[in-house]
């Protein structure tokens, strides 16, 4: 009956749209988008650099809900003719600028301004193309995001993505050193979270191990966004949990050149690297490339170095694109090497006899990635993207410079959308969706065969809007198939749903509601593993009989957005039946706990909160909270990993091109703890981040210093593999320098 009614909405969701209601498209939105009899208008502004005024030409702007663009001029003016009357959403998009948004009302027959004050650093309205597939505001969209922008990667200078998104709401690492650390989301981890790159999978194998990381070079990045919540319907079984979505950009054509550099360095760790970028637009064309060079030595704690914890990571990108008035087309190629050391491997391979480690993972990915569609259509479509990504990962587990076991996993990836044309209430977007993995291992830890993955699904995703209440409906049917060699094949099909409403409560202020049923098929490693597995300490025996997970879960969002106040409140509650998780058995195998893949009904129920207030024009007091409680409903044994509940509080003084953030984060201990885990004690942190912002007509620089861990506190990440043997690093400081040319 579940599946039934799941099936019905899925079936109305495309009915709408393939078949919008003309009595609905005719009576448009009810002042909340457009009228079409009502006479059009206009909407034109400027935009200029926050510091000092100069006028930025060649910057994008859209006009969200009617998919327009166009470009500033040599004076940093744009306009857009011909707009119903109704409320919009305007953003400002340039290469190297985090994005901002801000909403506009046009009258019948009226002209309305808009100007734009772009800056690198500082408090913003951030934006989000992760969420639905095309660029909306944080606060606009259904589900909860978050972002972390280009100055902020610099500042933070880390080496893997866990240990940059460590701290956001919601969000935690997962370590076995700093190398392979991993977000994360609301207590989920692995094949629950999806790691994307300009919404692709990385090919990677790091849901499957705590010892593997993610080939995406941080500094070299846009920004960084997560879905916080299940986001299957648009990106599949694997994101039950959420998506971090990694964006490189290179979108939209520009003429002449554009580029950056960014410099870090650090102490503690001994930490170095460069990263630059260069963009050069003629006509229709665009080419780019960028590369980057990072390092750290082993880290310091309070109680002294934490050897083989070193990282050398090294990646390049090159590119071209043509971007025409109604199609674009671009092709990319991407190359990351990296090696990073695995601290007391030694140990836990021989029982606890030897304290050294000279085990270390070095791995490369090639990745070739092609975009390429329609837009600017006009018609029922308006828009239509193709995807096609070919990702060729390889590591190699060394003992010293011997290889004890090498890692294959190939993918190729195809993604299809087709973007509706807004008719009066409606609008929306569908597609297909899919990739086939070979996966192979060799050597000492093999634990799966060789597999062959296949995966299909369709999806679409609707939204209906009045004046101030907006729904959303969409649905996602999949299909996983593995074929491994000399095992039982497995396939998997399920029906992914949900269904969202959006309500304006106050001027700057909404609450949003999201339903979802979810479905994952099991992963290769809960299939099919079976052998001594050092990457998450156990010994695993993979069950091949595993049957797929369901959750229905339940999101509610309390958001502010205004000049003087921005805040969130978010509580979910997540029922997962057949939740598959690894089950000790009471018995030792080659050193290691003995565990299996079992399953049963499991229960998240969590919060976050995030409240910053303009206390003074130039001072920002932010505070924020984020707690999760995950248990096996049967009997009550909480599951493994979870992050402990977490407070912060902090400054923001800003003063012409100076910025200044100090911050305080407190860590209860954790003591719901799984039957092979031990407790953790609760800490506080405090840390100091100030940067300059020196702009000019035609480039910026940004001068930044990051001190953290200023009491030099011994503190432990609960979620590490490693956290009984080695706290998380001591005092230091990290500093970085950015230029920007544009």
């Amino acid at each position: 009956m579940r599946h039934q009614r799941f099936t019905t909405i899925l079936i109305l969701a495309l009915l709408f749209q393939l078949f919008p209601l003309r009595g609905f498209a005719q009576a448009g939105f009810a002042g909340g988008l457009f009228s079409q009899t009502q006479a059009s208008g206009s909407v034109r502004g400027t935009i200029r650099l926050a510091d000092g005024g100069t006028p930025l030409h060649n910057v994008i702007v859209n006009l969200v809900q009617l998919q327009r663009s166009t470009e500033t001029d040599e004076n940093g003016a744009f306009e857009f003719q011909n707009v119903p009357p109704g409320t919009y959403t305007v953003l400002a998009h340039m290469e190297g600028f985090p994005d901002q948004t801000q909403q506009v009302r046009v009258g019948a027959g009226a002209s309305a301004t808009v100007d734009f004050r772009l800056r690198l650093a500082g408090l913003r309205e951030e934006v989000t193309v992760t969420a639905t597939g095309s660029e909306q505001s944080v606060f606009e969209a259904f589900q909860s995001v978050n972002t972390v922008d280009a100055i902020r990667l610099a500042q933070e200078s880390h080496t893997s993505i866990g240990e940059v998104l460590d701290k956001e709401p919601g969000i935690a690492k997962r370590g076995f050193g700093p190398g392979p650390s991993r977000p994360v989301v609301r207590g989920f981890d692995g094949d629950r979270v999806l790691v994307t790159q300009d919404g692709t999978s990385t090919g990677s194998l790091s849901s499957q191990s705590g010892d593997h990381a993610e080939p995406i070079d941080v500094l070299s990045l846009e920004r960084i966004e997560v879905v916080r919540g299940p986001a299957t319907l648009l990106y599949g079984s694997s994101a039950i949990g959420g998506v971090v979505n990694a964006v490189t950009g290179h979108d939209y054509a520009h003429e002449g050149w554009r580029g950056y550099f960014t410099g870090v360095g650090g102490t503690t760790n001994n930490q170095g690297g460069v990263s630059g970028g260069l963009e050069y637009g003629t006509g229709r064309w665009m080419f780019w490339g960028n590369g980057s060079l990072q390092r750290t030595g082993d880290y310091d704690t309070p109680l002294g170095r934490i050897e083989q914890s070193f990282t050398r990571n090294g990646n390049g990108t090159l590119g071209v694109g043509h971007y025409g008035d109604k199609t674009f087309a671009s092709f990319t190629y991407n190359h990351d090497r990296r090696r990073y050391g695995i601290p007391f491997a030694s140990f836990f391979e021989s029982g606890g006899e030897e304290t050294g480690s000279d085990v270390s993972i070095r791995s490369r990915r090639h990745d070739f990635k092609f975009n390429g569609g329609w837009r600017n259509l006009g018609g029922f479509v308006n828009s239509f993207r193709l995807t096609l990504d070919y990702s060729d990962y390889a590591h190699d587990e060394l003992e010293g410079d011997e290889v004890g076991t090498h890692f294959s996993n190939k993918n190729f990836m195809f993604r299809g959308v087709f973007e509706q044309s807004r008719r009066g209430r409606f609008s929306g977007s569908w597609g297909f969706a899919g990739f086939r993995r070979d996966f192979n291992t060799v050597g000492e830890e093999t634990l799966a065969p060789p597999t062959r993955q296949n995966n299909f699904a369709v999806f679409g995703l609707q939204e209906i809007g009045f004046e101030r209440v907006r729904f959303q409906l969409g649905g996602r049917v999949e299909h996983n198939g593995y074929d491994p060699e000399g095992a039982l094949k497995r396939s998997f099909t399920g029906f992914s749903g949900a269904a969202g409403v959006r309500v304006g409560l106050w001027t700057d202020g909404a609450i949003v509601a999201n339903y979802t049923h979810s479905y994952r098929a099991p992963a290769l490693e809960e299939l099919y593993n079976n052998g001594p597995h050092l990457g998450n300490l156990t010994f695993e025996i993979g069950n091949p009989l595993l049957r797929r997970e369901r959750n229905d879960g339940i999101d509610l969002s309390v958001r502010h957005d205004s000049k003087r106040v921005r805040g969130a409140a978010n509580f979910y509650y997540y029922n997962i039946q057949d939740f598959v998780f690894l089950a000790p058995t009471g018995g030792i195998e080659d050193n290691l706990i003995e565990a299996f893949y079992d399953q049963a009904d499991s229960r998240f129920v969590g919060t976050e909160l995030t409240f910053d207030f303009a206390a003074h024009e130039n001072l920002w007091i932010n505070l924020g909270y984020d707690y999760v409680n995950a248990q096996l409903k049967e009997t009550g044994t909480p599951l493994p990993r979870i992050p402990p509940m977490r407070a912060r509080v902090g400054l923001d003084w800003r003063y012409k091109g100076f910025d200044v953030r100090p911050e305080a984060i407190f860590v209860k201990d954790q003591d719901r703890l799984f039957p092979t885990e031990t407790r953790t004690p609760g800490y506080a942190l405090f840390g100091l981040t100030a940067s300059y912002t020196r702009a000019r007509p035609h480039y910026a620089q940004v001068f930044s210093v990051n001190a953290f861990n200023l009491g030099d506190r011994v503190y432990r990440n609960h979620l590490s593999f490693i956290k009984n043997l080695a706290p998380e690093m001591g005092r230091g400081v990290r500093f970085s320098y950015t230029v920007r040319y544009f």
